[in-house]
């Protein structure tokens, strides 16, 4: 197994770009994107070529360096006008993942407390790659703080992608699994494809394959059914938001969460303290709708008639009286879960 997988998101220091895996071509091509404009980073990330909550987090930071490092205005108001203008239009791109908007403004708070245009460029920069390796240090540190959650020859359910695809490497959830393998335990994953986009059956089959750990993809439907058979030891899942009531993740999480309450399985949720968003409830989040042709084609087939509706919701929201505990870089969670 790899002990430093590629990182998902970096930044070029040499030509001032950001590079990033385009998660779109996986498992079938794998290819580096140089990311030169604040444009092309919002494509990427709307059409899911960076994604991740703690991923898109690196991403809003280095798009903040990105139009920095591209504005050539020289006097600071004007500096700061148009860069405040790209920073805004990359928050907005995913309204659901806290850790994009967080990373814009971490990074913009930076560039506002600069003397002038060139000392803001070089503290955008600065302030992005310390991002970076921060979660790095956070994804390890959340994997050491999972494994001895993991039982030896456990079957863990995931869904969607919470590995280093996802964050700069390493990963949340798949960073748990990693760490337990490290740490020599035999564990097998049990992907969920995860509909419409298949980051499932995609993305963790295929880093998980690359480092050689037992993974079975099964359809999304069929996973309740596989912890009735005692097929599950326990589900591991990544977080986009967390707020005092719930945690937002891929659509599909919250109905793993009840079968695993029904069966008396733990739901455990590994993310970041970055993602932690304790100022709101799951009322007062925006759910992303995505575009219709995500579930109505794949290739050239049309899978739903046209005179029907579809309603395409990229997350859900799993109450936190269901979640067995949280794990975080600063240690884990259990309920009663009370945030200050």
């Amino acid at each position: 197994m790899p002990d430093t997988p590629e990182p998902t998101i970096s930044w070029d220091q040499e030509s001032g770009t950001i590079r990033f895996i385009d998660q779109t071509l996986l498992p079938e091509r794998y290819e580096v994107i140089t990311c030169r404009t604040v444009k092309r980073l919002i494509d990427g990330i709307s059409r899911l070529e960076v994604r991740g909550a703690p991923a898109l987090g690196v991403a809003g930071g280095m798009g903040v360096a990105l139009a920095a490092a591209r504005c050539r205005a020289t006097r600071r108001d004007a500096f700061l006008r148009r860069v405040g203008k790209d920073a805004a239009a990359i928050a907005a791109t995913r309204p659901t993942a806290v850790n994009l908007s967080w990373g814009v403004s971490r990074v913009l708070e930076r560039v506002r407390g600069a003397a002038d245009p060139a000392e803001a460029r070089m503290a955008a920069v600065a302030e992005a790659v310390a991002m970076a390796e921060e979660d790095r240090a956070s994804c390890l540190a959340i994997g050491g703080n999972g494994a001895d959650l993991i039982p030896d020859g456990a079957a863990i359910l995931t869904h969607c992608n919470a590995g280093a695809l996802a964050c700069t490497e390493w990963g949340t959830a798949l960073g748990v699994v990693r760490s337990a393998a490290r740490a020599g335990k035999r564990v097998q994953v049990i992907a969920c494809e995860t509909r419409p986009l298949f980051q499932g059956s995609r993305l963790t089959a295929w880093e998980l394959t690359r480092d050689g750990i037992d993974v079975t993809v099964i359809p999304d439907g069929s996973a309740a059914f596989l912890m009735r058979k005692k097929g599950i030891s326990l589900v591991l899942v990544g977080a986009d938001r967390i707020t005092r009531d719930a945690v937002f993740n891929k659509i599909g999480t919250y109905m793993h969460a009840v079968s695993a309450r029904h069966h008396g399985i733990p739901f455990y949720v590994a993310a970041p303290r970055s993602t932690f968003d304790l100022g709101l409830r799951e009322a007062g989040v925006t759910i992303e709708e995505r575009n219709r042709s995500e579930m109505s084609r794949c290739g050239g087939w049309i899978l739903v008639p046209e005179e029907a509706g579809v309603w395409n919701p990229a997350f859900d929201a799993t109450p936190l009286s269901l979640v067995s505990a949280i794990i975080t870089e600063e240690g884990i969670l259990r309920p009663p879960y009370r945030f200050g």
